[in-house]
Formats: C-alpha cells, sequence, structure tokens
C-alpha cells in the first residue's frame, strides 16, 4: 500500500490548528506553551495489563496501585487495585503487549490479560502554571502536593467524566496526564478547555517523541 494512500489513524481529540501525519497518525500543532495547556496524547501507545497484584507481579511491573513509575522508556501506572495502565512511544503497542506479557505470566501463574487499547482511549497532558486553578474547577479530588505528589495514580470523575489521572510533573512544575474512553474524549477536552477560558486555556501541540514528548515543530 501507497503512504498515499495508507490509513490514517485519528484522535478522538478536536485537531488543534494544523495537521500532520507521522507514523500513520494524524497529529496536531496547537501551542507549545501557556497558562494552561491541555495537549492531545492520544497517539502514544497505551496498554492495559489486568493481573494479580502479588508482590512479584508489582515487582515486575515496576509500581503498585495508586503509584507510577517511570520503567525504561514506558510509564507505568497502577490505575486499580488489579490494573496498569503502560505508555509508550508512539507505535509500540505491540511491542509493548509482547514484552508485558512475558512479564506477568513470568510473575504470575493465576489468570492475566495485557491489551493494547491505544485507539480505544483518549490521552492528554494538562500542564501551565494555571493547572492547579483549572483542574479545582472540574474535579472534586484535592490535589494539594501533600496529598497527590508526582508520581501518584488515582481513577477519578473530571467534568463528570471517569478518568485515570497520573501526575507526571515536567520540568518540577505539575502535570497531569488525564486517560478517558475514546468516545469521552473530545467532550472532556471542549469541556476542560471551556472551564480554563478565562485562565487562558489553550489547546497544545501534539508530540513526536516520548518520553521526552519533543513537540512537533
Amino acid at each position: 500500500m501507497s503512504e498515499a494512500t495508507a490509513p490514517v489513524a485519528r484522535s478522538p481529540l478536536a485537531p488543534a490548528g494544523q495537521t500532520v501525519v507521522v507514523d500513520g497518525w494524524e497529529l496536531s500543532r496547537g501551542v507549545g506553551d501557556g497558562p494552561v495547556v491541555v495537549a492531545d496524547r492520544s497517539a502514544l501507545a497505551k496498554v492495559l495489563v489486568r493481573a494479580n497484584p502479588t508482590s512479584a507481579v508489582i515487582e515486575a511491573l515496576g509500581t503498585r496501585f495508586g503509584r507510577a513509575n517511570w520503567v525504561g522508556d514506558r510509564l507505568v501506572a497502577g490505575s486499580g487495585p488489579d490494573e496498569w495502565l503502560v505508555l509508550g512511544a508512539l507505535g509500540t503497542g505491540t511491542q509493548l503487549v509482547d514484552e508485558l506479557t512475558g512479564l506477568v505470566q513470568g510473575a504470575d501463574s493465576g489468570h492475566s490479560s495485557v491489551v493494547d487499547i491505544t485507539h480505544g482511549r483518549a490521552l492528554m497532558r494538562i500542564s501551565g502554571p494555571a493547572t492547579a486553578a483549572l483542574l479545582a474547577r472540574v474535579t472534586a479530588v484535592d490535589l494539594d502536593d501533600r496529598l497527590v505528589p508526582n508520581g501518584s495514580a488515582l481513577r477519578t470523575s473530571i467534568a463528570r467524566v471517569v478518568t485515570d489521572m497520573v501526575r507526571d510533573d515536567v520540568g518540577g512544575s505539575p502535570s497531569y496526564l488525564v486517560h478517558c474512553e475514546r468516545s469521552s474524549g473530545r467532550y472532556l477536552q471542549r469541556s476542560l478547555l471551556a472551564a480554563g477560558s478565562d485562565l487562558g486555556a489553550v489547546a497544545g501541540v501534539s508530540a513526536v517523541s516520548w518520553p521526552d514528548e519533543r513537540p512537533l515543530s
């Protein structure tokens, strides 16, 4: 199949400005920075792991329920008592599934599943100096540093959408990755931008690398 006719994967979020296709995904140029930036990260590989949370499984995956940890070039979040969300670079979903299946099966002889959910979920990063003010308007969770420090993972409601939230600070400043069902992604994006309109909320540029998240030029 020629490049001109190859299928293009599209984010469930509304494009932010001009778009360009990178490695089979349509990415948005958007805005690089601002008081609060809601940036699309839906193209990142997303793998859901379900397994018995034994100490061996927790050690193999690198983190426990309620926490997120960088393991090499992947971010592993304990999103539920027996669930982990693993984020990796664009196009690495199949590789992650193979690697994680081996890790989990080697650590636990019980039932487990490892599924690539990249195309079925929306993912965005919320960052900027007004992030805390925006999130206080759309979620009841107290995101004080003492309660939700860097590396926290939780499941909550944001703008009435059930989400997984991971605090993953960038350059020492609070930043949050928010993950939800694909069908709710555009609504959540628009709700965040509307709630933060007076704060200067903007739709951010997509990233073309991971974990450094180098913005699309």
